[in-house]
């Protein structure tokens, strides 16, 4: 597979869609619950969220990345955004990030399902040998996160982007390769075969898993 996306991935909770100007209102929605101290690019009012759709089509059709909007299954909803960044085709690498969910669904299947889908799609479809994430390096919660994931940390990036307060930004960089995915894989079911179905109109809690998930090109 020469190109990583576009593309739909879905899983027992959640649809990664290809972001487009009809998702602009649910991530709107979606984007007023959230916390938005780390980020770079806060999406705080309709005209980000209408700048962020642009630029990710745009980011697209270049080949540079691929941002999604993340639906729930059960009742439609969008819950919030992920993107796969800095693709590399010719070297078969790239990045997660610019990940962010409404609060209602921290610490719940979300994530790992988001997280495991693109993951699954970047090693098992396109033929990853890298993926890359990085978070603030003040942000502890997110460093956790990530290592969870089971990546390992590479090391820091200085002054690698400037905050919302003006104040230049270290990132902290982690990676998971090729070799690693197994493991990282088992890991991410367990996660979230601990999760139940989730009612259609409730968000997944725990309790037993059903079908893995799926790819659907478009």
């Amino acid at each position: 597979m020469e190109s990583l996306g576009p593309c739909i991935l879905e899983g027992k909770f959640v649809r990664l869609e290809p972001l487009r100007r009809e998702h602009a209102p649910g991530i709107h929605e979606a984007a007023k619950s959230t916390d938005w101290e780390w980020f770079l690019g806060p999406l705080r009012t309709r005209k980000d969220v209408d700048r962020r759709v642009a630029d990710g089509i745009a980011a697209e059709r270049r080949g540079e990345a691929y941002a999604f909007a993340v639906r729930m299954l059960g009742d439609g909803r969008i819950l919030g955004s992920t993107s796969y960044m800095t693709v590399v085709s010719t070297h078969k690498r790239a990045e997660i990030g610019s990940t962010w969910y409404s609060k209602d669904v921290w610490g719940t299947a979300v994530n790992p399902e988001c997280k495991f889908l693109l993951l699954r799609h970047a090693f098992e479809e396109w033929g990853a040998v890298r993926i890359q994430l990085g978070t603030d390096s003040r942000n502890v919660h997110s460093q956790g996160a990530i290592l969870k994931l089971g990546a390992k940390f590479e090391g820091t990036l200085r002054n690698h982007g400037i905050r919302q307060d003006g104040s230049a930004r270290d990132t902290k960089l982690y990676s998971i390769v090729d070799v690693e995915w197994p493991e990282v894989k088992a890991n991410l079911l367990s996660r979230i075969q601990s999760f139940g179905r989730g009612l259609p109109e409730s968000i997944p809690k725990r309790g037993r898993g059903s079908d893995g998930p799926k790819r659907s090109p478009i």
